[in-house]
């Protein structure tokens, strides 16, 4: 959500920012609707003042012996008059709400101009790419010929787009969940949550989800939603809240299943694990103070990389262009990680700043002691990372040619020693 004021006072910058996400010119429309919104809030209030006046006539010419009709027919017209104009002021604010909600949040100065991910620009790249002496097999390939990975079971349960994990995979999978989460909350200064996984409306529309989005998730009967990322619970758990500054940073983490309808994936990544429906991902969620928001996405963007270091993952960052950034972003960096089977890089996590974005639809606000007034805050979100696409960057950066997988050093604790993956473990 915007800034109503600063879409006032910046008309052509707002327009320019929304130009750079593709959209049209909205400036004017917001500002035409805002002006007639708040002049018939004028006219109501001018009016709930003459009732006032009037009602109290009303009592003073009973109390004398005077004729009042003329002012209860007045007070009797007002009342109509106001009924009326409540009416449109609720029909040019809904409609105001209506476009707001739906537009995106404008997009930083610093990052590139594109209509799609064709634009983004690498900032790094890590690691180095191994050279194998064999033909390295897709993950899913790996997998299956271990016995570890069973598709068409999934696929009788559930439909398309789910797996079913046995044996070592399994526990590999595990142990990177853990991993992930024994560094974010041992090492960078995340505290662990375990939030729930089904959520009111409200909450999917505080971090931009709803109204646009709903088709990408999935909702019960009931009306409750399943969360697409732990961003959406970690987020909310500052709505409604009017913080002291010195609370912040907030740096909270969860791991938790997600769940995504993959709404207009037809045909993309339909072998594997790659674009699932349900998946666990350990999130980053951060907020800040405003001055620190742009450090602050420094920050994450190097925690959720420290995970693919240690593993001795080989990946790159990139800040995505106007047009690939998500709706609810000012900037984001993906973390692209390398999968020799793909013979490419494929994004393992997002690591984006909302600014106050999502803290205006939240109403999640700051106070600074001995100030008056309250501010935004800031907040923003990271993958740190997706456990199963972490899982697939393992499985085909570590096989060996007779099909087994080397266990990175740094999940050998967490998988009981096991050095080597085989079939028969």
């Amino acid at each position: 959500m915007f800034d109503l004021r600063w879409i006032r006072e910046n008309p052509d910058a707002f327009d320019a920012g929304m130009a750079r996400r593709g959209l049209d010119p909205m400036a004017q429309r917001i500002i035409d609707l805002d002006g007639t919104r708040r002049e018939t809030q004028t006219q109501l209030q001018e009016l709930q003042t003459r009732r006032n006046e009037a009602s109290k006539s009303i009592g003073q010419a009973k109390k004398s012996g005077e004729s009042a009709e003329s002012l209860i027919a007045e007070v009797a017209d007002i009342k109509a008059r106001m009924a009326s104009l409540e009416e449109a002021e609720k029909a040019s604010g809904d409609e105001l709400e209506a476009i707001l909600s739906g537009l995106p949040n404008l997009p930083r100065d610093d990052i590139p101009d594109g209509a799609d991910e064709s634009a983004n620009v690498c900032l790094r790249t890590v690691g180095e790419l191994r050279n194998f002496d064999f033909e390295p097999k897709q993950h899913f390939e790996v997998g299956e010929a271990l016995g570890f990975m069973d598709f068409e079971a999934a696929a009788k349960l559930s439909g398309s787009r789910f797996v079913v994990m046995r044996g070592a995979v399994a526990r590999l999978h595990r142990a990177l969940g853990q991993f992930m989460m024994d560094l974010h909350t041992r090492e960078h200064g995340y505290t662990e949550v375990i939030p729930p996984l089904l959520v009111r409306d409200h909450v999917l529309y505080g971090t931009g989800q709803l109204p646009k989005f709903g088709e990408d998730s999935f909702r019960t009967e009931d009306g409750l939603w399943l969360i697409p990322t732990a961003e959406v619970p970690l987020t909310n758990l500052v709505a409604d809240s009017i913080l002291d500054a010195e609370e912040l940073p907030i740096r909270v983490t969860a791991l938790t299943p997600c769940f995504r309808s993959e709404a207009g994936a037809a045909g993309k990544d339909t072998r594997g694990m790659l674009r699932q429906h349900q998946f666990e991902k350990t999130e980053l969620v951060s907020v800040v103070h405003p001055d620190e928001s742009d450090a602050e996405l420094e920050r994450m963007t190097g925690c959720a990389e420290e995970i693919l270091k240690r593993l001795g993952l080989p990946y790159r960052v990139m800040v995505l262009a106007t047009g690939d950034t998500g709706f609810g972003a000012r900037r984001t960096h993906d973390i692209e990680v390398w999968l020799p089977g793909q013979k490419a890089y494929r994004e393992i996590s997002s690591c984006s700043t909302c600014g106050d974005f999502q803290a205006r639809r939240m109403k999640a606000r700051f106070k600074t002691a001995g100030e008056k007034g309250t501010s935004f805050v800031h907040t923003l979100n990271g993958s740190g990372v997706a456990v199963g696409r972490c899982l697939i960057a393992v499985i085909e950066n570590y096989q060996q040619e007779d099909g087994s997988i080397v266990v990175p050093d740094a999940l050998r604790p967490y998988t009981g020693g096991m050095e080597v993956l085989r079939a028969n473990d």
